[in-house]
């Protein structure tokens, strides 16, 4: 793991064993929520789900693997920090009706036979994407999705960056003024769309998800692509994209 993925990796892991001190835990999900609560799609975007093998991405507390589980989907929930797993293990002990593993998400999806539907909650931007992708491509299978949140303007409105670089974001421990740096891949639309199709998959839509507080700039984009049922011809000549106005302007 890269170095600037193995500092995030610590944040998170921070991050959960100051969760984990302070014993307050979320309720389960009602509505399932992207990033921001009440606002955007909610789980209808994965259809039918039953059956399906199905990959959850920096999985955190486990809240949307089990919520995914209810519909009949056989869920991994992959999420590299100890501390968060141990949280999640903690809320949802075994026998389970989805699996929970402490993983780099790379590492698992070359180990993994290949998922029917890989998703993420704003885990994405916290891996280089040109790590991340190709693992990926390998670990979906054909005619499989990949279905993602990521951030797109932070809460001071700083908007997506230009190129394909990670930079600082600040991470605030909940219920103090204490704030962690972490670097993520914040970038435009296009440059997920050039990386998606560089890395063999067909983006289909991308939707934004805006707050709905006028003092709060936050505003992310929700990812929906597949790989193709067979490996196309090298004319990957289009990183245009479809947006979906669901929630308000790109």
């Amino acid at each position: 793991m890269p170095d600037i993925e193995t500092q995030n990796q610590g944040v998170w892991t921070t991050y959960g064993a100051h969760q984990i001190a302070r014993g307050i835990e979320p309720p389960e999900l009602d509505r399932w929520a992207w990033d921001i609560p009440d606002t955007g799609p909610g789980v209808e975007v994965f259809g039918d789900v039953k059956g399906l093998r199905v990959l959850d991405l920096g999985s955190g507390l486990g809240r949307h693997a089990a919520r995914l589980a209810t519909l009949g989907a056989q869920v991994t929930a992959v999420d590299s920090s100890p501390t968060q797993h141990a949280r999640a293990t903690a809320r949802y002990p075994a026998p389970r009706s989805f699996r929970l593993e402490c993983a780099d998400a790379v590492a698992h999806l070359r180990a993994a036979d290949p998922y029917d539907l890989v998703y993420s909650v704003s885990g994405v931007p916290f891996t280089d994407p040109r790590r991340l992708l190709p693992a990926l491509a390998n670990g979906i299978r054909p005619g499989g999705r990949l279905i993602f949140s990521a951030l797109h303007t932070n809460s001071h409105g700083t908007g997506p960056a230009p190129e394909v670089a990670a930079r600082p974001e600040v991470l605030r421990l909940p219920g103090t003024t204490e704030d962690h740096t972490v670097h993520m891949w914040v970038l435009a639309p296009h440059l997920w769309g050039d990386l998606l199709v560089e890395h063999g998959f067909i983006l289909d839509s991308v939707t934004p998800i805006d707050s709905p507080q006028p003092d709060n700039a936050a505003s992310y984009r929700l990812y929906e692509a597949r790989r193709p049922q067979r490996v196309p011809s090298r004319s990957r000549t289009s990183g245009r994209l479809r947006r979906t106005p669901r929630s308000g302007p790109a």
